[in-house]
């Protein structure tokens, strides 16, 4: 669902100016190129996951699958190297949801991105009554000194923090340590063939420096607007409504407009209803609207290309959204052709007639494959295939049936 607070009449500024006109295919190129999407490239984990101002990760596997579609040559030890060397780190963020960022994003964007958590808090259906007269700030404390002491899971949070609440559900005084402090996921969770309970620390004693102090309201709006930039440089055109809803913050409309004399101003298209389309802005030296034709792409679960603007219709019809939706919240890889979802997949194993291990990659369409798109298709999958099951002994890539509407 949506993030409270980032839909509905705060959705975006018709404009009335003669500013450029841009249509659905123009946005969608220029998302997949600036989202390395169009053709991979050669760098860094560090410097591709702060590039895209951080990446989806409540699932491990998640980023892995999105670096290898978006990387030339990556490996699984990229990451999981990376993560070892705490250059990059799992931690809530944007949406309150757990993403994978760099290590200055992580000692910077929970904290900007406390009003998220602060609203969850408040709200929050399975806690807040439970935690109405708990003093946060003591909380915050208490956890902090606990987990910096030793990092622990949840289930042993909450009793540890109980000594001083004990007429408070442990799972709630725990959840409301996550929504206070910058919360680092340990390793090995997220490091390729190891597993790990999610065990929490903060981001300071995990990364050996200081989160970035945000209690001045003018440090904290030039962050804002540092933030902004950046993601209009992975996510652009974008609406106010696009940022806040990537964010989950409201109320940012004052920060773009103090940054509209250094950015692109356009607008979307019309509305189906014939209204004027939103206001849109951009860095003015992004790459937009490629020529190249758009490769066949595999997206994991969740991967932000999907999951950071109000207006999805650029990558994913709301149609399709809603046939993927589930109601426990388990979503399928997606397969994008000419940039947009098309079909979703997932890798099946069984064992052969001689007890040979078989991994398939099974592909659902959500509507009919382009005519003499299987070919690219099936190689980009088979490529995937070899990455997530290299200890297999048979690969196959499988067209099933059309999902049904």
């Amino acid at each position: 669902g949506d993030p409270p607070g980032v839909g509905g009449a705060d959705y975006g500024r018709p404009m009335t100016s003669t500013a450029a006109v841009l249509a659905e295919p123009q946005l969608r190129r220029s998302l997949m190129v600036r989202q390395h999407l169009a053709g991979r490239v050669a760098t860094s984990v560090e410097a591709e996951v702060g590039h895209l101002v951080g990446m989806q990760a409540q699932n491990p596997p998640s980023p892995y699958v999105a670096l290898w579609s978006r990387l030339e040559g990556f490996g699984q030890e990229a990451l999981s190297s990376a993560l070892l060397a705490r250059t990059v780190a799992r931690v809530a963020a944007m949406r309150g949801t757990i993403h994978l960022l760099t290590a200055d994003d992580a000692l910077l964007l929970p904290g900007l991105m406390g009003p998220v958590f602060a609203r969850d808090l408040r709200v929050n259906a399975t806690h807040a009554a439970a935690l109405a007269g708990v003093d946060l700030d003591e909380l915050a404390a208490r956890a902090r000194d606990v987990l910096e002491d030793t990092p622990m899971t949840a289930g042993t949070l909450g009793p540890a923090l109980g000594a001083r609440w004990p007429d408070v559900a442990p799972a709630s005084l725990a959840y409301a340590a996550r929504g206070t402090l910058p919360l680092v996921q340990v390793t090995p969770r997220g490091v390729w063939g190891h597993s790990l309970a999610p065990t929490w620390t903060t981001a300071r004693a995990w990364l050996g420096r200081d989160e970035v102090d945000l209690t001045d309201p003018e440090n904290r709006r030039a962050a804002l607007e540092r933030v902004a930039l950046r993601y209009l440089a992975a996510f652009g055109p974008a609406s106010v409504a696009d940022l806040q809803y990537w964010s989950g913050l409201t109320g940012l409309r004052p920060v773009v407009d103090g940054l509209r004399e250094r950015l692109s101003v356009s607008r979307a298209g019309p509305t189906a209803a014939g209204r004027p389309g939103r206001e849109l802005f951009d860095v003015p030296d992004a790459p937009r609207d490629g020529q190249e034709a758009l490769p066949p792409r595999l997206l994991p679960d969740f991967d932000n290309v999907t999951l950071a603007h109000a207006d999805r219709s650029r990558v994913v019809t709301d149609e399709h959204r809603q046939r993927m939706a589930s109601v426990n919240g388990v979503l399928p890889g997606k397969l994008l052709v000419g940039g947009r979802v098309g079909a979703t997949w997932q890798v099946v194993r069984t064992r052969g007639s001689a007890a040979e291990r078989v991994a398939t990659l099974v592909i659902t369409p959500l509507e009919p494959l382009p005519d003499g798109s299987w070919a690219g298709v099936q190689e980009e999958a088979q490529g995937l295939l070899g990455f997530l099951a290299a200890d297999a002994d048979e690969h196959e890539v499988v067209l099933a049936e059309a999902a049904p509407a």
